[in-house]
Formats: structure tokens, C-alpha cells, sequence
């Protein structure tokens, strides 16, 4: 028994004290009531009156010796005032053991005191002390030695600490289960901050995603539109006031676009049509390229992330062909194989190379890495062929029939 712990943490072991504190003082009011009765109502000549009622007060010290330490012993006495109360309590119960053989038998529950309250072999000697007084006491009291006196007490003492050894070992599997319950309520926790750690950080590569492919290639198609109608000016306000309003129509889907992210709702290019009208739209709006689309295959219903994935890739590959190419030429080819979508973007302009590209401090060159994250979170492939003059080919490529990760 560790008296450190609070009661209830474990139902059994809290019964356990209990019966061991409720059998001492059972014990101990029975050995006085039977001393009261027999010794000091029917005094023997040979000792003084006061002998006896001094035995009786000092088994009413004993008792409230033993309740006061089990009382307060619990609520987190140092280690060596315990001790002094186990000291304390088993020197007055020797002491009545040797004046009345009524009180030989409270030396079971002692058993239990030391053998909890003491360590290793410290314990076991302390038992072996008890047992023996018990043997010396009834000697003492009736004056013969018989092999019952021996062989109870052993049997007892021997009982008892089968009975501590199993106590410690249901102890011990309590304080056990109750770290592993501790350590797996500190394991969930870290856990599902882990998960919102994920979480946070996959939204926030989403909306970079989202915001390069659409508002950020958008303002890129306004600044060129505006940059376009600059060089019209004076000598041709027709071209001007055509690419200024261009550059109002960029301005406005673009706009949508960004309301759109605030109610996480699917792309405005797929919400008034499919996604094949979705591109052809992409295309028609080019300006400056002869920008032209076309399908191979039977049209499917694509899952929607498929959708705005295709969507995003096209319109990131187009935004680059009008930033950086300057192609006469571009060609946009969506596919439905038999196990694989595909979405193929040619043009024909500078061309570069991609193991050249990279991410750069003012935001830009980000496009294609964004791009394969978007296509690899789903299963697909991204391939870029590009050199310096030849022009440049993306080729995304999404299963049709996704197989789940083992």
C-alpha cells in the first residue's frame, strides 16, 4: 500500500486498505472489550488495579495512534514520519501482546503494515520479527509450546505475503495502465495538433495554388493588356480602347475568382459549362497568341477536382505562353483515353529549360512546381518538354480509375 495515492484511483486496491485498517481496529476493540471483561471486571489478586486499566489506555492510545496514521499517512506524509507511525504502532502493540493474549492476533494486519509500508527484504525480516513475537507472547501468556502456536502465526505470515506480493503486482499493473493511458491521451493530443499543423499548411499550399493559376495569371494578362494599349496610344486609340476593355474583362473574372475563393465554391470558368467550354472559353479570350483548342476522344464526367485541375494547368500554361514565350502559336488538347485524361499544351515560342526553373524571391517562377503538387495530389504526372528556341510541350496526365494508397 502506498499511502501517497489518493483514494478510488483503482476500486480494489482502495478495498483492500480499508478491510486491512477495518480488521486492526476490529481486532483491537475485540482484544479490549474481552480484557475489560475477563481481567479488569475479575481482577487476579497478584496485580494492581492500576496495572490493568493502564493496558486498557494503552489500547485506546494504540487505536488512535493507528487511525491517526492512516488517516493523515495518505495525504502525502514524508516517508520517514510513516515510518515513526509504523514504529510507534507496532512497539504499543508488543507491548499489550506481552500483558494480555488478546492482543497476540492483531499481529495479521501487521503483517500487512510492514510488509506495504517497508521495502524488499526489510519487510520480510520485519514479518519474521512479528511472527516470532507472536510465538514468544503465547509462551509467555500460557506457559507451553505446541505445534499449533508455531504453524498458525507461519501459516499467517506466510499468507500474507503471497497476499502483499499479488497486492503490489495489481498496484503496479494499475500504475502501469494508468501511464499508457496518460502516455495515449499525450500521443492524441500531439496528434490532432499535428493534423491542424497539416491542415493549415496544405490549405495554404491550396490557395497559393489557386492564386498563381488564377488571380495572379490574371493580373499578369491585365498588366499586359494595359501595357499593350500604352503602346497604341496616340497613334492607334481603336487598338487601345480594345485592349483596355480586354483588360476590364480580365479584371472582372479575376474579381470573380477571388469571391469565389472567399465562398470556396467550384472555378466561375466551370459554372457555366463543362470543362471542354471551360477551355475553349481560355483560348477565345487569348489575346496576343492564335490560341486554339480542340478534344480527342468521347467527352467523360470527370470527378470535379479533375476539372479544376485541368482548368488550372491550362490556364498557368497559357498564362506563361503570353507572359514569357512570345509564340505566335499555341495549341490546347484535351484527351479522354480509355484509363487517363490528358491535357496537352503546345506553342510554339522561346522555349527554356526546365531544370533551370525555380521558385524566385518576388513570387515568380512558381507556376510548374505548384502545378505538379496539384496533378501529383492526384494521382497524376506532369511533363514538361522545353528547350531555348524550340517552343515548350505540358503534358498533364490524370487516371481515370484511381487506385487507393496501400
Amino acid at each position: 500500500m502506498r499511502y501517497g495515492d489518493p483514494p478510488g484511483v483503482d476500486t480494489v486496491l482502495w478495498v483492500l486498505r480499508l478491510l486491512l485498517h477495518a480488521s486492526f481496529l476490529f481486532l483491537l476493540a475485540f482484544g479490549l472489550t474481552q480484557y475489560v471483561l475477563t481481567e479488569v471486571g475479575a481482577p487476579v489478586p497478584d496485580h494492581p488495579r492500576w496495572a490493568h486499566w493502564a493496558i486498557v489506555v494503552g489500547g485506546v492510545l494504540l487505536g488512535l495512534v493507528y487511525a491517526s496514521g492512516a488517516v493523515f499517512a495518505r495525504t502525502g506524509t514524508p516517508r520517514p514520519r510513516v515510518l515513526v507511525w509504523l514504529a510507534a504502532v507496532t512497539v504499543l502493540w508488543a507491548l499489550l501482546a506481552s500483558a494480555g493474549p488478546e492482543f497476540v492476533w492483531l499481529a495479521f494486519p501487521l503483517f500487512f503494515l510492514h510488509l506495504n509500508l517497508l521495502r524488499g527484504a526489510h519487510s520480510v525480516v520485519a514479518v519474521v520479527a512479528v511472527t516470532a513475537s507472536v510465538v514468544a507472547g503465547q509462551v509467555l501468556h500460557f506457559g507451553d509450546l505446541t505445534v499449533g502456536m508455531v504453524l498458525g502465526p507461519s501459516l499467517g505470515a506466510v499468507f500474507a505475503v503471497a497476499i502483499a506480493i499479488g497486492y503490489r503486482a495489481l498496484r503496479h499493473q494499475n500504475e502501469q495502465r494508468l501511464e499508457l493511458i496518460d502516455t495515449l491521451t499525450r500521443t492524441r493530443d500531439e496528434l490532432a495538433a499535428s493534423q491542424r499543423r497539416t491542415g493549415i499548411l496544405d490549405e495554404r499550399q491550396r490557395l497559393s495554388r489557386e492564386i498563381h493559376d488564377t488571380l495572379a495569371q490574371g493580373l499578369s494578362s491585365i498588366v499586359l493588356l494595359l501595357r499593350s494599349a500604352e503602346n497604341a496610344l496616340p497613334g492607334e486609340p481603336d487598338l487601345a480602347a480594345t485592349r483596355v476593355a480586354e483588360a476590364r474583362e480580365s479584371a472582372s473574372t479575376n474579381l470573380e475568382e477571388a469571391r469565389r475563393f472567399v465562398r470556396d465554391l467550384a472555378p466561375p470558368s466551370l459554372a457555366g459549362g463543362d470543362l471542354p467550354q471551360a477551355l475553349r472559353r481560355l483560348c477565345e479570350r487569348e489575346r496576343g497568341v492564335d490560341c486554339r483548342f480542340r478534344t480527342d476522344g468521347e467527352p467523360v464526367r470527370l470527378p470535379s477536382e479533375y476539372d479544376v485541375a485541368l482548368l488550372r494547368a491550362a490556364q498557368a500554361s497559357i498564362g506563361n505562353v503570353a507572359a514569357h514565350a512570345r509564340a505566335d502559336t499555341a495549341v490546347v488538347t484535351l484527351g479522354y483515353l480509355d484509363d487517363q485524361v490528358t491535357l496537352d499544351v503546345y506553342d510554339d515560342g522561346a522555349g527554356f529549360r526546365p531544370e533551370e526553373v525555380h521558385a524566385r524571391p518576388d513570387g515568380t517562377g512558381y507556376g510548374l512546381s505548384a502545378l505538379r503538387e496539384r496533378v501529383t495530389a492526384l494521382g497524376g504526372r506532369l511533363d514538361v518538354e522545353s528547350a531555348p528556341g524550340e517552343g515548350t510541350a505540358v503534358a498533364v496526365r490524370l487516371p481515370l480509375t484511381r487506385e487507393e494508397p496501400s
